[in-house]
């Protein structure tokens, strides 16, 4: 009989959380106590705490979530099982928003699940189709597995990018052969942000990360994602455009009839009242997302190796 691989959860948090509730979860986790550890790397950048405790850690697998994700118990043995193929590097799912989560933090859900708002990253925050080999457009960071060799083989996250560190990342195991698995009924949940404010500065926040991710490791992928910042551009010039003619505005048109459509699209998923809700946040999405795009184009990257700088706190779980 095989053995199980061994497997390290990692936690990034803030120094002063003392409600983990990602911890409650992983402690449930079904799986053999002698084969898995829990580190909580404590800090204020992700990508540094994450690399901290990579270097730390025994498993052969790490499994990756947030402060505030919640997988079930099964969800180690399942996503394990992928790892049977040697060519798997990364196995992830979607993070869902808990049933119990109040009416506006749904409705956000529901936008992340819209088509037209995300793309194919929606899979993120919904089950989409059957189990499949992906990329990075469909798998998430706080709920994710990967191979702790192939990771530090390539110098763990890069730390110049936060968010969309795990992207960067992503490309590069593919782009060295490796398969990258999605598997839809390997979830967690996680609640959204619970406030517009911080919904909105999500979106900037998403587009920045994007934009600075290209800027250090475009792909042909990246085009997706210039779409929301050549929207904005189209509605700036757009007064200027008018001189042309009416033809300048079948663009816009053809968008709100796309906005509507994808509005009927998500009642079967979060009824009448949420769907609407979520009609002006899809709009929202493009304009937050392109403008941070931009921003994100010319703001100042940090270069060099590890951030030496930033400190961590690494506290290594009893079982």
């Amino acid at each position: 009989m095989s053995r199980e691989p061994s497997v390290t959860v990692i936690i990034p948090t803030k120094p002063d959380l003392a409600e983990i509730l990602a911890l409650a979860a992983a402690r449930n986790l079904d799986y053999p106590r002698e084969q898995l550890e829990i580190i909580i790397a404590r800090g204020k950048q992700p990508s540094v705490q994450r690399n901290t405790a990579l270097r730390a850690a025994r498993g052969e697998i790490i499994y990756f979530l947030d402060d505030d994700s919640c997988p079930p118990p099964d969800n180690l043995r399942r996503a394990v099982a992928h790892f049977a193929d040697p060519a798997v590097k990364m196995v992830g799912g979607p993070n869902l928003c808990p049933a119990d989560a109040p009416a506006l933090e749904k409705i956000f859900a529901l936008v992340l699940a819209s088509w037209l708002a995300f793309g194919p990253s929606r899979a993120r925050y919904w089950p989409v189709g059957q189990t499949r080999a992906s990329g990075e457009k469909e798998l998430i960071l706080c709920n994710l597995l990967a191979r702790r060799a192939d990771l530090l083989e390539l110098g763990g996250f890069n730390e110049a990018l936060y968010p969309n560190e795990e992207n960067a990342l992503m490309d590069e195991l593919q782009k060295r052969g490796g398969k990258l698995i999605y598997d839809p009924a390997l979830i967690a949940h996680r609640r959204p942000r619970r406030t517009l404010k911080a919904f909105c500065k999500m979106l900037m926040t998403y587009g920045r990360g994007r934009a600075e991710q290209f800027r250090v490791n475009p792909t042909p992928g990246s085009a997706l994602n210039f779409v929301p910042p050549l929207f904005c551009v189209y509605l700036v010039v757009l007064p200027l455009l008018a001189l042309l003619g009416k033809i300048v505005f079948l663009p816009l048109a053809l968008y709100a009839v796309a906005v509507l459509a994808q509005t009927v699209a998500l009642i079967p998923m979060g009824g009448v009242g949420k769907a609407l809700a979520a009609l002006p946040l899809q709009i929202l999405v493009h304009l937050l997302y392109g403008c941070g795009f931009w921003r994100g184009m010319f703001t100042q990257l940090k270069t060099g190796g590890p951030r030496m700088d930033v400190p961590v706190t690494l506290e290594k779980i009893s079982l």
